[in-house]
C-alpha cells in the first residue's frame, strides 16, 4: 500500500512539474533578431486603444476642485487643455493650464497603451514640480473608464499612494477624479476634473 502511495505521488509531480518545465524550454529558447523585430513591430503597431485616445485630441474647458481636508469644502477653479496624439498615433499628450492652490499652474499629461504590458500607462509633469509622477492601470469591459495606481515620494520620507478614475463619458465630455492615501492610512478623494470639449 505504501508502495502504491509512492507511485501516485510521484505521478502527481510528474504532472505538475511537466507544464513548468515546458514553459522553462519555450521561455529559454532563443529568438532570431529577425524575429524579435517581427514582434517588435507588431507591438509597436496602433491598436483600439489609441483609437480610443485619438477620439480625444482638441481643446477643452476644466472645473476642478481640490480637496486638501476632506472635511472643507473644496477649493474650485477652471482651466484648459490642449490634447494631441504624438509619436504616430501611439501617445495623447494633454498640456493643461489652470491654477492650483491658488497659483497659476502647468502640466503635461502623456497617456498611451502598452501592447506588450496589456496596461495604459501614464506620466504627469507640471509646474510645481521637479518629479514625473508614473501611473499605470487597466479598462473596465467598455473600454471607456481606466483606473490607474500609483505613488510618489512625500517630504518627509515614504509614499503617498493614488488610484485615479478616468471616465471617457463620450466625445465630448471626461470625468477625471484622484484618491489618495497618506503612508497607509484611510483613500480620500483629492481632486475632481470635469473636462468639456471646446472644438
Amino acid at each position: 500500500m505504501r508502495y502504491l502511495s509512492l507511485i501516485w505521488i510521484a505521478v502527481l509531480f510528474m504532472l505538475v512539474a511537466t507544464p513548468i518545465v515546458a514553459d522553462e524550454k519555450k521561455s529559454n529558447k532563443p529568438m532570431s533578431s529577425e524575429e524579435m523585430v517581427e514582434i517588435y513591430t507588431k507591438l509597436a503597431a496602433p491598436g483600439e486603444p489609441h483609437r480610443l485616445l485619438a477620439s480625444l485630441a482638441g481643446n477643452w474647458t476644466t472645473t476642478t476642485k481640490e480637496w486638501m481636508d476632506p472635511q472643507k469644502q473644496p477649493t474650485e477653479s477652471t482651466g484648459s487643455v490642449e490634447a494631441k496624439m504624438i509619436l504616430g498615433e501611439r501617445f495623447l499628450q494633454q498640456q493643461i493650464s489652470g491654477t492650483m492652490h491658488g497659483r497659476p499652474h502647468t502640466g503635461i499629461w502623456t497617456v498611451g497603451y502598452d501592447n506588450l504590458l496589456k496596461r495604459y500607462v501614464s506620466s504627469w509633469i507640471d509646474s510645481m514640480s521637479t518629479q514625473i509622477f508614473m501611473m499605470d492601470g487597466t479598462a473596465s469591459a467598455d473600454g471607456r473608464t481606466i483606473t490607474f495606481t500609483g505613488q510618489h515620494a512625500e517630504v518627509g520620507g515614504g509614499h503617498m499612494s493614488h488610484r485615479a478614475v478616468w471616465k471617457i463619458v463620450d466625445g465630448n465630455n471626461q470625468e477625471f477624479v484622484m484618491y489618495g492615501a497618506h503612508h497607509g492610512a484611510a483613500e480620500m478623494k483629492m481632486m475632481e476634473v470635469v473636462y468639456t470639449r471646446k472644438n
